[in-house]
């Protein structure tokens, strides 16, 4: 999904701050893909490494538009089981460090003209998912941090979020993915460049549209 949504924002003339962590060499490659990008690394489980990118991308980018907050951990675990590694493991990165980019990312933005964010949320946010407990948790944090961020930054930042339903990553889909492109309305899968036209939406809407989550998941949500 990240690599669609830069391909997608680079196209329509977005420089782009490309991040990554240790997919330093698909970053680059990306970047190749995408006119005036750069690639910035960093480990957003660590809130000082948060801290420096947006310090290092304000000072080499000039100014900061907008944010897609697209990185995220999943991970299927019987919920009698998940120890507080596991489950730090997840909310580390998807609830955590989704804050703490969104607030060094408003501190630039209301010093300056302003901006929107984007927060990937997921289908796990809104419905329940009985051995993804740990997942959906901070799912559904994201959601609700969403509206409570777009309620304190407005009208300057607008925070919105996109919640992707199924979206395979690769040829081969395990049984409960077919499972579920089996219940979607819409009767397939969704791909990265459906999740990228509504981060699209957001990032180029009026910012009097803001706190609000958009499904991107062929109906399943309806469900």
């Amino acid at each position: 999904m990240g690599r669609a949504i830069a391909r997608r924002l680079a196209g329509e003339g977005w420089r782009v701050a490309i991040h990554c962590q240790t997919s330093v060499a698909e970053a680059r490659a990306l970047a190749e893909e995408c006119p005036g990008s750069l690639v910035f690394q960093a480990d957003l489980s660590r809130v000082p490494e948060i801290t420096r990118l947006y310090s290092e991308v304000h000072s080499r980018m000039g100014r900061l538009d907008g944010v897609v907050n697209n990185a995220a951990r999943f991970t299927r675990i019987d919920p009698l089981e998940i120890t507080e590694d596991q489950w730090d493991e997840i909310h580390d990165v998807n609830l955590k460090a989704v804050f703490f980019s969104c607030q060094q990312a408003a501190r630039i933005m209301l010093a300056a003209e302003g901006g929107r964010i984007v927060n990937i949320s997921s289908l796990g946010g809104l419905k329940a998912w009985g051995s993804h407990a740990h997942y959906c948790a901070s799912k559904a944090g994201v959601i609700h941090l969403t509206r409570a961020l777009a309620a304190a930054w407005a009208p300057s930042v607008s925070v919105n979020s996109v919640a992707p339903g199924v979206i395979p990553f690769g040829a081969e889909e395990e049984q409960s993915v077919s499972r579920l492109i089996q219940a979607t309305p819409a009767r397939r899968a969704g791909t990265g460049e459906e999740v990228a036209e509504a981060v699209s939406y957001f990032l180029n809407a009026t910012r009097f549209i803001t706190g609000q989550v958009l499904a991107v998941d062929g109906g399943l949500s309806l469900k």
